[in-house]
């Protein structure tokens, strides 16, 4: 990745974030913290990770929220940013810590396992 899209990647997860909190009026966004950014090396599309509170209803509705609220964001971010273009932005629920958990479950079960064995 280029130093100038890791650069967009971090002013787009710092902007949004205020956005979100700030800005945004939609209830169902207020579970919502963005996470990774990924962005095209043409700076046209970014990929944005979102990691919610709640049940999997309520993450899939803070997700559905955000992407419904895209054209917003993307107006908002055109003020503050000193880009020629604003990527399209696409959000997704990350699911990086519910793997990690049941990732930590499993090795539990392996020791607990592996406990009774011996």
């Amino acid at each position: 990745m280029s130093r100038r899209v890791e650069r967009v990647a971090d002013l787009l997860r710092v902007e949004l974030s205020e956005l979100l909190h700030r800005e945004l009026g939609d209830p169902r966004s207020r579970l919502a913290v963005i996470g990774r950014i990924e962005v095209s090396p043409d700076l046209r599309h970014a990929r944005i990770a979102v990691s919610a509170l709640g049940s999997e209803p309520e993450r899939a509705a803070a997700v559905a929220a955000l992407n419904h609220a895209r054209g917003f964001l993307r107006s908002r971010l055109a003020g503050r940013l000193r880009l020629r273009a604003v990527p399209d932005l696409e959000f997704h629920l990350d699911r990086g810590a519910e793997h990690s958990e049941r990732i930590s479950r499993l090795l539990e079960e392996l020791g607990d396992v592996h406990d009774e064995d011996s």
